[in-house]
C-alpha cells in the first residue's frame, strides 16, 4: 500500500505538470491523422484540374517554377516542388523561409516562419490555380501545434519532447495503480459496470481507469515514436535494438560539389527528364532544390500512395545532372528501416485506414486522460476540505449499545 501510495503521488504530480502539453499534442494528433484523406475533399479546387484532351505535353519544371516566381513577385525563395504524374493533379511550387537567426524577436510560431506559400499550377499551361498561404493553412498550423505548441521551435520542441517523456512514465505508473490485487477485483476494472444510480464521479473514474488501460499499449507506441523526433538518444536506441545491439553508422560520403555557371534551367529539366524516364510508374516526385551553391538536389520518386517502403531517394548534382546517391528502402539496414517506418507507425498509416482509426481513437483517449485525471484530483481535494460530520462523536455515544447492523447502517 505504501508503494502504491508513492506511485500515486508520482502519477498525480507528473500529470499536473504535463497534462496541458499531453492534451494539446493528443488533440492535434487526432486532427492530423486523416489529413491525407481530408485535403483532397476540401481542397479540390487547388489540387485537381480538368486534364486537356489529346496528348498534351507538360511544361518543363523550370518553366513552372518561373511561373510561380512571377506570381509571387520578388523576395521569395523557391524551396521545394511537388510533381505528381496523374493527369488531373496540379503541381505545386513551395516558397518558405524561417527566422532562425533572430531568436530574440521570435516569440511564437507566427514569428518563427517568415513566409510559407504553395503556388498550385496547371502543369500543361503554367496557369496559377491557387496561391495558398500555407503558414496559416489549417493542417499546417495543427502540425506545428503538435510538435512545438506554436512556440518558437527551440523552445516548443523541447517542451513537447519532455512532456511526452513524462507521459510515458505516467503510462507505466498508471498501469501500476490500475493493477488489481486479485481476480475478483480485476473483473471490475476491465469494463464499465454502471447502473442508473452510478454517480458521475464514479463514471469519470472508470473512464480514466478503464479507457487508459485499453489505450496503454497503443499510446506507448505513439509516444515512443514521437520521442524519436525529440531526442537523438531515442532514435539511436531504436536503431541499436533493430540492428541487434550494434551501432551501425550509415556511410554517406558525398563528393564535394564545385559551383559552376551552367544553364541551370537546362540541368534541372534534364534531371526531371531522367527521373521520369527511370520511373514512369511513379505516383509523384518530391523535389528539394539546393539550399546553397554547393548543395545537392534531392528527389524522392514515390511508387505508391504512401511515401514509405515504396520510394527511391536520389541526390543529384545540380550542375551536371549526375546521380550522386541512390537510396532504396530495401537496401537500408534494419535500424535505418526502423527510422523510415517511424512516421507511418506514429500516425497508424502503416496499417492503412484501420491503423489510422486506431491511432485516432488512441489519441482521443489520451487527450481525455488529463481531463478525467484532473477531475478525480479536484474531487478528492474537495472531499478533504469538507469538515467532519461528527461521525466520531455519534459512534462513541452509541458504541456501547450499537449492534453490528446499526454500525453498518451508520457507515453506509
Amino acid at each position: 500500500m505504501k508503494f502504491k501510495k508513492t506511485i500515486g503521488k508520482i502519477h498525480l504530480w507528473l500529470g499536473l505538470t504535463s497534462g496541458l502539453v499531453v492534451f494539446i499534442v493528443a488533440i492535434t494528433g487526432c486532427l492530423w491523422v486523416f489529413q491525407d484523406e481530408i485535403r483532397p475533399l476540401v481542397y479540390q479546387d487547388r489540387m485537381y484540374i480538368d486534364p486537356p484532351s489529346g496528348d498534351n505535353d507538360r511544361m518543363p519544371l523550370t518553366a513552372l517554377v518561373k511561373a510561380a516566381e512571377e506570381a509571387m513577385g520578388n523576395g521569395y525563395s523557391v524551396e521545394r516542388a511537388y510533381y505528381p504524374t496523374a493527369e488531373n493533379e496540379t503541381v505545386y511550387i513551395q516558397f518558405r523561409k524561417f527566422n532562425e537567426g533572430a531568436e530574440d524577436t521570435v516569440l511564437w510560431y507566427g514569428d518563427y516562419i517568415d513566409y510559407y506559400y504553395k503556388v498550385f499550377l496547371n502543369p500543361y499551361t503554367g496557369e496559377v490555380v491557387n496561391i495558398e498561404n500555407t503558414k496559416w493553412e489549417f493542417f499546417n498550423v495543427v502540425l506545428w501545434a503538435h510538435f512545438t505548441l506554436l512556440l518558437p521551435y527551440s523552445i516548443g520542441h523541447e517542451v513537447v519532447g519532455y512532456g511526452i517523456l513524462v507521459f510515458v512514465i505516467m503510462l507505466i505508473t498508471g498501469l501500476v495503480l490500475w493493477w488489481p490485487k486479485n481476480r475478483p477485483a480485476a473483473r471490475q476494472r476491465f469494463w464499465f459496470r454502471w447502473k442508473q444510480t452510478t454517480r458521475w464521479k464514479r463514471k469519470n473514474y472508470d473512464l480514466h481507469n478503464i479507457l487508459g488501460f485499453y489505450a496503454l499499449v497503443f499510446a506507448l507506441v505513439i509516444a515512443v515514436t514521437g520521442l524519436v523526433w525529440s531526442f537523438d538518444w531515442v532514435s539511436e536506441g531504436i536503431q541499436w535494438v533493430a540492428n541487434g545491439g550494434k551501432s551501425i553508422k550509415a556511410d554517406h560520403k558525398h563528393p564535394k560539389i564545385t559551383f559552376t555557371e551552367p544553364d541551370q534551367d537546362q540541368v534541372f529539366d534534364a534531371i526531371m527528364t531522367k527521373m521520369v524516364g527511370r520511373h514512369p510508374d511513379a505516383h509523384y516526385f518530391y523535389i528539394r532544390f539546393p539550399r546553397t551553391k554547393d548543395s545537392p538536389m534531392s528527389i524522392n520518386a514515390t511508387m505508391g500512395e504512401h511515401g514509405y517502403g515504396n520510394y527511391i531517394r536520389y541526390l543529384m548534382h545540380p550542375y551536371t545532372a549526375e546521380i550522386i546517391e541512390e537510396s532504396r528502402f530495401e537496401n537500408l539496414n534494419n535500424g535505418e528501416k526502423a527510422v523510415e517506418l517511424n512516421y507511418p507507425i506514429h500516425v497508424g498509416s502503416i496499417l492503412g485506414i484501420p491503423g489510422k482509426i486506431l491511432a485516432f481513437l488512441t489519441s482521443l483517449v489520451t487527450a481525455s486522460l488529463p481531463l478525467s485525471g484532473c477531475l478525480i484530483w479536484l474531487g478528492r481535494r474537495r472531499k478533504k476540505k469538507r469538515k467532519p460530520s461528527g461521525s466520531k462523536q455519534s459512534i462513541q455515544r452509541s458504541s456501547p449499545l450499537a449492534s453490528p447492523s446499526q454500525l453498518q447502517k451508520h457507515f453506509q
